[in-house]
């Protein structure tokens, strides 16, 4: 489905991200694993070679400007093209409290950042190709947390929502040039996200199955379901799709009853 086309995926190193890569290299895809992960992104550009396409690890901050150019450069440099963007990079390193009154103004900086302005930063540096190209999808990782926050992570869920509006007003500006921009919002998968945030907790794994249950198909998601919806995004099935945000939660928010 995705023969012949170019991806760049950052956050590809592990979780939702490597699971993208996986699968679109599986369809056909060259991948560019975008990663500050450099031992493991590379293992994950491996492992997309090994499916058969070209697959290659780019070490990068995404909340660098400087950086995320440099990535681009790299990848025109290497390919020649840019057919699709997943900006999956994020999550809440260091999480500690999430709660309004105890988030510090650095850490509200560094979440947003990393959540919401490199998203901004690689749209900004991929968009001029897509238009010389008059093709491109773009596929921005937003949350579930951003619509239907389980917990107060307000930062966090503040970015995401954030992911929202830029996909939306990227979707209306760039649709003249045949390039669709979508979000996904990821509801509980099981994924090194969830490190930080459960350092204090005793027992992670009646943590994990406490969760499973409170979710209507009664299971956590794991990078293949978000990677099965990316896949739909960045392929010519979704070529009347644009300005969308698909939710994929295994049911939530509804009510299980």
């Amino acid at each position: 489905m995705l023969k012949d086309k170019v991806a760049i995926i950052t956050g590809g190193a592990s979780g939702i991200g490597r699971g993208i890569a996986i699968k679109f290299a599986e369809e056909g895809a060259s991948v560019v694993v975008v990663d500050i992960a450099e031992s493991e992104g590379k293992k994950t550009a491996r492992a997309v070679s090994r499916k058969g396409a070209g697959g290659i690890f780019i070490k990068c901050d995404v909340t660098s400007r400087r950086q995320v150019q440099e990535m681009v450069g790299k990848t025109m440099a290497k390919f020649g093209r840019i057919d699709i963007l997943v900006n999956n990079a994020g999550g809440v390193p260091g999480a500690g409290s999430g709660s309004i009154n105890d988030i510090t103004e650095a850490q509200w900086d560094k979440i947003v950042d990393l959540n919401l302005k490199g998203q901004f930063l690689c749209c900004q540096a991929v968009a001029p190709h897509m238009k010389e190209k008059r093709y491109g999808k773009i596929i921005n990782i937003s949350s579930l947390g951003a619509v239907h926050p389980p917990a107060s992570i307000v930062h966090y869920h503040a970015a995401k929502g954030g992911v929202l509006s830029l996909t939306s007003n990227l979707a209306f500006e760039l649709a003249r040039f045949n390039i669709n921009v979508n979000a996904i919002l990821p509801g509980p998968v099981r994924t090194d996200f969830y490190t930080g945030i459960l350092e204090k907790v005793p027992d992670k794994e009646a943590f994990f199955t406490e969760l499973g249950r409170k979710v209507p198909l009664q299971r956590l998601g794991t990078p293949e379901d978000i990677a099965g919806v990316a896949l739909f995004l960045a392929s010519e099935l979704s070529s009347y799709v644009t300005g969308e945000a698909i939710r994929a939660g295994g049911g939530l928010p509804l009510s299980p009853g």
